[in-house]
């Protein structure tokens, strides 16, 4: 017994000053991140490893899923002073179950083959629910595997189905699909083909069209093809992997026969490799009139380019509906010397106006806020 109680306390007495070294290396690292004028940057929430893709409940609960973590995580700022005090484990070991979205008291959840749903799940969150399957039937390959889900403006789950490679042909018309079905797994359709690897998407405000990000491929050298920014609009849309990449690139392997014309071309070219995953448009009102509406994109970075680049969140600037720029808005995970100090995920807008951003790199939660003058 005595040694039990010797034990525990030096667990007590070691775990705060592991939090208080943990803090104090974010808050450095914090100083090496850039943002605009008037913008501030703060670690919202914490020891949540491999965080990726976010969503948003009741009570202002942020859900957060993983990748090779296989957790579900959730965190809430209770005393509403802009840092996340609760932590709860949803569920874990799970296979990579990236995808969370949040509906009617329900958390929805997915992974490599299958949506799972947790229900009542904000009453629940010290003790969740065993999960309900809502769906089964997706590819059990792990590459490009993990899935992105969202509730569209129908009331509807859309994520999306990877190519099981780099570049191929898939055997399987389910594979580099954009797909979507009714949230008790009913009524599952194929939208849209010739997706490498999408891990983000969200609805245009003015127009509900739904934009997606996608990765392109590798070993095309360190400027080609570029990553791409598209628009669905009709269903049966070829958004021409693998045989066109970045709308006028034709694959030195499988375009045989093709021409990029065929196929749907993107609406805005990324950098090659910096991998832009999340996507969010802001539609709130605490950011100045020049952002409203306009696309944030968590651009995870590069990892086979001989100079990395990526590492940021920039922003895509509309007009008319339509992408015509991009910039820089937060910069600083890559430093000078090439060292990554983060990779930022997905992106999510609170009710108060502020931003979310994850990193699975850090296991953190950054919240942007602006508190300068809007002019």
């Amino acid at each position: 017994m005595l040694i039990i109680k010797v034990i525990l306390l030096a667990l007590f007495l070691i775990n705060p000053c592991l939090a208080f070294a943990q803090q104090n290396s974010h808050q450095e690292m914090l100083k090496q991140l850039h943002v605009p004028a008037g913008f501030t940057l703060s670690i919202f929430a914490d020891n949540l490893p491999n965080a990726r893709s976010l969503a948003l409940g009741d009570n202002g609960v942020v859900f957060v899923g993983t990748g090779a973590e296989g957790a579900v995580y959730a965190v809430q700022d209770s005393n509403s002073d802009g840092v996340a005090d609760q932590r709860y484990i949803i569920a874990s070991g799970l296979t990579m179950p990236n995808g969370v979205a949040y509906k009617d008291n329900s958390l929805y959840v997915a992974e490599v083959k299958r949506i799972i749903r947790f229900d009542r799940i904000i009453r629940q969150l010290a003790n969740p629910p065993e999960p309900v399957v809502v769906y089964d039937q997706f590819p059990s390959e792990q590459h490009h595997g993990w899935k992105y889900l969202r509730f569209g403006p129908d009331n509807k789950l859309y994520t999306a189905v990877g190519a099981p490679c780099n570049v191929c042909e898939p055997k399987k018309t389910i594979y580099s699909s954009l797909v979507r079905l009714n949230s008790d797994g009913s009524g599952f359709e194929i939208l849209a083909r010739g997706i490498r690897s999408s891990v983000g998407f969200d609805w245009q405000p003015e127009t509900d069209a739904l934009f997606f990000s996608d990765n392109g491929r590798d070993y095309l050298g360190d400027d080609l093809p570029p990553d791409e920014l598209n628009q669905w609009t009709i269903s049966g849309e070829h958004f021409g992997f693998p045989y066109c990449h970045g709308g006028d690139i034709p694959d030195p392997e499988l375009s045989t026969g093709k021409k990029c014309r065929q196929f749907t071309a993107p609406m805005w070219k990324f950098k090659a490799h910096v991998a832009p995953l999340g996507l969010r448009f802001y539609r709130g009102k605490k950011f100045p009139d020049e952002f409203k509406n306009q696309l944030f994109v968590a651009e995870h970075g590069s990892w086979n380019r001989s100079e990395p680049h990526g590492y940021r969140v920039a922003l895509v600037k509309f007009n008319q509906g339509k992408p015509v720029s991009e910039e820089i808005f937060i910069t600083g995970w890559l430093t000078k010397n090439g060292t990554v100090l983060g990779r930022p995920v997905d992106i999510l807008e609170m009710p108060d106006g502020s931003l979310l951003i994850s990193d699975d790199k850090l296991g953190v939660i950054y919240k942007v806020e602006y508190k300068g003058n809007h002019g």
